[in-house]
């Protein structure tokens, strides 16, 4: 069965830093992306960062130069390092699949809250 499981989310302070770890279980071949989105109170969710099999990586304006997105030594495990943390980074955040075989593409965990105070 596959699962997406996030971790790390948690309270920090503006200027903070949190690290947030995903593991796609039940998957035997390493997936062509993964990525994090995040969804704040009352707004869409959004894409935070992505990153290739080939380890290209791609970032919403916001994150750049703060976050940094790395793939873990074991199969289909993503970091998100989140650096200097702002109060409008606060959201859920999720991890999310991307592949070729339709039956593990477009997975998303179950979140991890981020919360940056003031």
């Amino acid at each position: 069965q596959v699962q997406l499981v996030e971790s790390g989310g948690g309270l920090a302070q503006a200027g903070g830093s949190l690290r947030l770890s995903c593991v796609a279980s039940g998957i035997s071949f390493k997936l062509d992306g993964m990525g994090w989105y995040r969804q704040a109170p009352g707004k869409q969710r959004e894409l935070v960062a992505t990153i290739s099999i080939g380890g290209n990586t791609d970032y919403t304006d916001s994150v750049k130069g703060r976050f940094t997105i790395s793939r873990g030594n074991a199969r289909n495990t993503v970091y998100l390092q989140m650096n200097n943390l702002k109060p409008e980074d606060t959201a859920v955040y999720y991890c999310h699949t991307t592949t070729r075989v339709p039956w593990a593409n477009n997975l998303w965990g179950q979140g991890t809250q981020v919360t940056v105070s003031s």
